[in-house]
């Protein structure tokens, strides 16, 4: 599959250049990646559309990578089980027991990585 055929979510994008999570949107983007931010506030990401919701994601998606803490992905759990995602990565710092449970148990791959080392080795 080629990069623009594969759908990845950003979940806790930031506007703001020094974030990892804005520096993930860039390099998805740069890599020809189908790539949506999520940020409740914010409309674009370097005129990348933002959407402020995970419920607003319509579509297979192959990757959610996530930049939320665990006391912020807590909420958002259901949503993100009904988003379906092929795979979740857990950036460092956004390790979630509950979301790995939940994950496994709906058999949905997770893994505890770094998107930007995944995306800059080839192998994301």
């Amino acid at each position: 599959m080629k990069p623009r055929e594969q759908t990845v979510v950003v979940l806790g994008a930031s506007p703001k250049p020094t974030r990892y999570s804005y520096q993930a949107v860039k390099l998805l983007h740069d890599r020809g990646y189908d790539v949506i931010p999520v940020h409740p506030k914010v409309s674009r990401i370097d005129r990348i559309p933002v959407v402020n919701h995970l419920r607003r994601i319509q579509g297979p998606v192959h990757t959610l990578t996530l930049y939320l803490g665990p006391a912020r992905s807590k909420a958002m759990i259901a949503d993100i089980l009904d988003l379906a995602p092929g795979r979740v990565i857990l950036n460092p710092g956004t390790e979630s027991h509950a979301l790995e449970l939940v994950l496994k148990d709906a058999r949905i791959p997770f893994e505890h990585a770094c998107t930007l080392v995944l995306l800059r080795t080839g192998q994301f």
